[in-house]
């Protein structure tokens, strides 16, 4: 059951996947595309510190097509948990856990491939999975201290879905708005809602200043018992 946002709870109770052992604390964060969940990673690590808090976007996982033709890139169902490498993802969380750097891939959207150079990643006290099948592969699950779902209305996902893809991906209206009919709404009732039911923490609507000041304070009483800086 996921805790009630209203209520207050003893921190040091707060977290269910056990978090007694000596790694650093991971935080999963999922919800539909839209839902967001950016505004509310970003707003974490900038009120935690950058310091002390990394980002591990699941879309950065996506598999490798350049063997494909562009045309057959773009009929590929990025919306379904086989589009991702979550292999590749869970080898990193498990080496961040252990203390180790990773390299992490870089996807271009533009061209559905990854990109040559990686993005390297060193451990941190606290490490950020988002994206919106974070919840739905349960070996990543296995991995999260804490499990986040954005809950947000899908006319306002599918608003913010449309801004993002024709500002940031050069995508069309037309575009957007058949990938969103085709995969991305059916994808987001087979895979997305349902995993809804693991979260331990469910964010109405969104960006939530009371959910965020909830994670940043268990985030901080989780630092200041290992004693970390915060």
């Amino acid at each position: 059951m996921a805790f009630d946002l209203a209520s207050r709870f003893d921190h040091a109770a707060a977290w269910p996947h056990g978090e007694e052992e000596e790694h650093p604390l991971v935080i999963g964060i999922a919800g539909g595309s839209g839902s967001g969940k950016t505004t509310i990673v970003q707003s974490v690590v900038d009120i935690v510190g950058p310091e002390f808090v990394i980002q591990l976007p699941h879309d950065a996982y996506y598999r490798d097509q350049d063997h494909l033709t562009h045309e057959e890139r773009t009929e590929i169902n990025y919306d379904h948990p086989d589009s991702l490498e979550n292999e590749l993802m869970i080898e990193h969380i498990s080496a961040l856990r252990s203390g180790h750097p990773v390299d992490r891939p870089v996807y271009d959207f533009g061209t559905h491939t990854r990109s040559p150079e990686t993005l390297r990643v060193e451990p941190q006290a606290v490490v950020i999975v988002d994206g919106i099948l974070v919840l739905a592969d349960p070996k990543l699950r296995e991995l999260m201290d804490l499990r986040i779902y954005i809950d947000t209305d899908s006319d306002l996902r599918l608003m913010r879905r449309l801004q993002r893809d024709i500002v940031e991906r050069g995508r069309t209206v037309d575009s957007v708005l058949n990938q969103y009919e085709k995969t991305v709404r059916p994808m987001h009732l087979q895979f997305v809602e349902p995993s809804k039911r693991y979260a331990d923490i469910i964010v109405p609507e969104g960006y939530n200043p009371g959910a965020i000041g909830t994670v940043t304070s268990m985030i901080r009483h989780f630092m200041t018992e290992r004693n970390a800086p915060v």
